[in-house]
């Protein structure tokens, strides 16, 4: 099977979907199906990213509010690439207008609507959950609704990662949506990976010895994200006990995190995101928690790989991140709270962290990403009633690069 993925979200400054998307263009060739990724870009390129595996993107404009991605702007030049591809199975990451632009291509393919992100969680229960209830929300937000209901129409399947976001969109009439959940690259995140010497150096940097807690947050710096929260709960828990909060990961936000970082008396470190996974892995297993503030997560993956790696988690109650508690490792705490933030890690210290972590390393086994991808590309394949896979060998007006780092332009 021939499956493109139109993904808006794609971008090689790295990020959760990047992730993804690089684990199933080596997971296709092995579970025996071809992957396209179609991406907006810079500039017109194809890389070919193992056998049968590929990254085409499309001249595309940055988005404005986040410089690190770019958005489909040309519905022909969509369609077009996709006529070039002739997928048997057509599937969009993004609920937004790319989704629309796709739903409209007249191919034969069937579809899928891949929920890799929860705008109103992100954004509009974020921003209004103060002072409405999540009912008056999502009527406020009926346009978004009714855009959602229109997609399902447009789409044979739409992919959850976790039941809650699956409930809430068939509640919403989104009938359609299934949950696929996800999993992690399996061999790279392991409890045996820790390293005392390396937890000791990262709580030297913070002028801390080892008897000092060290926690770790991992991912895209965005205001949805919640960092700022973290980083604030941290800095109020440093007032009373030794304590040290690393970020890694790249986004808008780094500016403003590093400031209130820097004013929060150092017990936070904002760190660039690490590419080498095995070194992420380390440095990961190496901590004594990991801590999260984000409620709209559709997987976290990075809780999974925390889980992984043995390490507890102190993490929102609500969203995917909390699926991946171990009981008597960490908590989960009223998500957008900062008080009961600092609440979960001052309980989180009291409670023993040694002992927490014990508990976590012996509690580490996680859906693999092979299992997801093969669960989805079985449901792929349930939804097609016939098709034909053509060859990858020659695709008319299309010149074919070898090598993660070549690329041609595509014609």
């Amino acid at each position: 099977m021939r499956i493109v993925d139109v993904c808006a979200f794609y971008t090689p400054a790295g990020g959760g979907v990047r992730t993804y998307v690089d684990a199933k263009l080596k997971a296709a060739s092995r579970l025996g199906h071809e992957i396209i990724v179609i991406a907006p870009g810079a500039r017109e390129e194809l890389v070919r990213r193992g056998p049968g595996a590929f990254v085409a993107t499309i001249p595309s404009p940055v988005l404005p509010v986040d410089w690190r991605y770019r958005y489909f702007h040309d519905e022909r030049a969509l369609h077009r690439a996709l006529d070039v591809w002739r997928p048997d199975h057509l599937e969009v990451s993004s609920p937004w207008s790319s989704a629309t632009m796709a739903g409209r291509w007249h191919g034969a393919a069937t579809r899928s609507l891949v929920m890799h992100c929860d705008p109103l969680a992100a954004y509009a229960y974020r921003w209004f959950g103060g002072i409405a209830t999540t009912s008056a929300i999502d009527r406020l937000f009926g346009w978004f609704w009714r855009h959602l209901r229109r997609l399902d129409a447009m789409f044979d399947l739409v992919v959850c990662a976790n039941r809650q976001l699956t409930q809430r969109l068939g509640r919403g009439g989104v009938g359609k949506a299934e949950t696929v959940a996800m999993g992690v690259e399996t061999g790279v995140f392991s409890p045996a990976l820790r390293s005392p010497e390396l937890r000791a150096s990262v709580l030297q940097s913070f002028g801390l010895d080892r008897e000092a807690t060290l926690l770790i947050g991992v991912g895209r710096l965005s205001s949805e994200k919640r960092w700022d929260m973290a980083i604030r709960a941290v800095a109020a828990i440093a007032a009373a006990k030794p304590i040290g909060f690393i970020l890694v990961g790249e986004g808008s936000s780094r500016p403003q995190l590093q400031r209130l970082a820097e004013k929060g008396g150092g017990a936070a470190l904002v760190l660039p995101a690490l590419t080498d996974r095995r070194e992420l892995a380390r440095l990961m297993a190496s901590a004594d928690a990991l801590v999260h503030g984000c409620e709209a997560e559709t997987f976290c993956m990075v809780a999974a790989e925390a889980r992984a790696s043995g390490i507890p988690l102190i993490v929102p109650d609500r969203g995917a991140a909390a699926d991946q508690l171990v009981h008597g490792a960490g908590g989960a705490y009223s998500s957008g709270s900062q008080q009961a933030l600092e609440r979960m890690i001052g309980d989180f210290i009291d409670g023993g962290t040694e002992l927490q972590r014990r508990r976590a390393a012996l509690s580490t086994e996680v859906r693999t990403i092979d299992e997801h991808f093969g669960q989805l590309f079985d449901r792929y394949d349930r939804l097609r009633s016939h098709g034909h896979v053509t060859a990858l060998s020659h695709v008319d007006g299309m010149n074919l690069v070898g090598g993660d780092q070549a690329a041609a332009p595509v014609a």
